[in-house]
């Protein structure tokens, strides 16, 4: 457990953040890193075995967390994610949006129609568009002292997107596009976002942070 004098010097305590998709790999280590710095996190995924374990998990390292389940794609599962951290605090300091879908990697002509099925087609050009989002919604909402800013991952190990095991025959030559020749572990995305939510980001909005270990696709 941490200790109150502990405490004091967590750069995000008594702040309430709420993730989306943070049961496992990015998502999970942000909720955990986020926690570790003082904020109390609502975290949520689709299923509710894996919310207990999530929960479990950071309450085991005497982390404060609460869980839910959430599909983001429902009003009502949205609506609920919400009002169970308002239930919590009556506020929420921080939103953290992972929750996404599985990447196509490789050759976009070369997607198998199963791919295309499931819509995503205009996966890239999705994320194009929230990078130009994330731009509008910092214009708009800095008024308001609300900062908004885009976190770009390149490849990052997880059971969702590539892990070693997913593409094993791509490795070599996806290690030769990655200036520090390994792939992104979760935890290198974790603690750029509790930096992004600190005291010391607190001039910094409307960017697109790119964490990919200087890929030259990103």
């Amino acid at each position: 457990m941490f200790s109150k004098r502990a405490d004091e010097k967590r750069p995000l305590a008594d702040k309430v953040a709420v993730i989306t998709g943070s049961t496992k790999g990015i998502g999970f280590a942000i909720a955990q890193r986020l926690a570790q710095n003082g904020a109390h996190v609502v975290i949520s995924s689709r299923k509710q075995q894996n919310v207990d374990r999530a929960v479990a998990t950071l309450k085991e390292e005497g982390l404060s967390v609460t869980g839910t389940v959430c599909h983001v794609g429902k009003a009502k599962d949205r609506q609920h994610l919400v009002d169970t951290a308002l239930e919590h605090s009556g506020g929420v300091d921080f939103l953290v949006c992972v929750a996404g879908v599985n990447p196509l990697v490789g050759s976009t002509l070369g997607a198998s129609e199963q791919i295309w099925d499931k819509k995503l087609g205009v996966y890239n050009t999705s994320k194009a568009a929230l990078l130009g989002l994330c731009k509008s919604l910092a214009i708009e909402l800095a008024p308001k002292g609300i900062r908004v800013n885009c976190l770009v991952p390149g490849i990052i190990k997880t059971d969702f997107g590539l892990g070693e095991k997913t593409v094993p025959n791509l490795l070599p030559e996806l290690n030769k596009i990655y200036g520090l020749q390994r792939f992104g572990e979760p935890e290198d995305c974790a603690g750029i976002v509790s930096f992004l939510c600190s005291p010391d980001a607190r001039y910094i909005t409307g960017e697109n942070i790119i964490v990919a270990g200087f890929s030259p696709k990103l």
